[in-house]
C-alpha cells in the first residue's frame, strides 16, 4: 500500500486498515474474491484525501471505476465497481459484497492516534525549505512513529477502525 501511495502516512495506514477490517468482516474467514466487492465513498474524489484512500482500497478490493481490468469471458469485470459522493449511513467507506448484498461502512477516528504536538511546526519548517537536517529528522520520525502506532498498537482497535454492519 505504501508503494502504491508513493509514500508512508496515517491515511495510507487508516485506508488499509479500513479495508482489512471490513473485508473481514465481510468475509469472516473466507478469502475475499477481487471482483466481488462495491466500494462506495462518501466524499467526493478529489475531496481531502479520498483519493489516496481510494487508490489503496482499490488496490486491495481490485474495484475500479472506469478503468482497471474488464475480466475475461464476462466474468472478474473489477470496473464499474468504485463510487464517490454517496450517502452512507455510519461511515466514510461503504463495502458491499455483489455476490450477497451483504455491506459494512467503515470509519477511522484517527484523533484516538494522535501526533506529536511537534508535528505541525516541524512539516511547516520542513515544507518552507527552513527546517535544518536534525529538525527533518525528528520530524520524519515523529510522522513514522504515529504511522508505527496505528498499525501495530491500535490495527484491531475498534475505537481507531469503526466498522459497523448494514446488513
Amino acid at each position: 500500500a505504501v508503494r502504491l501511495a508513493g509514500h508512508s502516512c496515517p491515511t495510507v495506514a487508516a485506508a488499509f486498515l479500513m479495508t482489512r477490517a471490513a473485508l473481514k468482516a465481510l468475509y469472516l474467514e473466507a478469502l475475499p474474491e477481487r471482483a466481488d466487492g462495491r466500494v462506495d465513498f462518501r466524499e467526493p474524489r478529489d475531496a481531502g484525501v479520498t483519493g489516496v484512500m481510494a487508490a489503496v482500497t482499490a488496490m486491495i478490493t481490485g474495484a475500479t471505476q472506469d478503468s482497471g481490468f474488464r475480466g475475461i469471458g464476462g466474468h472478474f469485470n473489477r470496473r464499474d465497481l468504485l463510487f464517490f459522493g454517496q450517502t452512507l449511513t455510519a461511515g466514510d467507506i461503504r463495502y458491499t459484497r455483489l455476490d450477497s448484498g451483504v455491506a459494512a461502512e467503515a470509519a477511522v477516528r484517527l484523533d484516538r492516534v494522535p501526533g506529536d504536538p511537534r508535528i505541525s511546526h516541524l512539516m511547516s519548517r520542513c515544507l518552507s525549505g527552513a527546517a535544518s537536517p536534525e529538525e527533518a529528522a525528528v520530524f520524519r520520525e515523529l510522522w513514522q512513529g504515529r504511522v508505527r502506532r496505528l498499525l501495530l498498537d491500535h490495527a484491531d482497535d475498534p475505537e481507531v477502525i469503526c466498522i459497523s454492519h448494514l446488513s
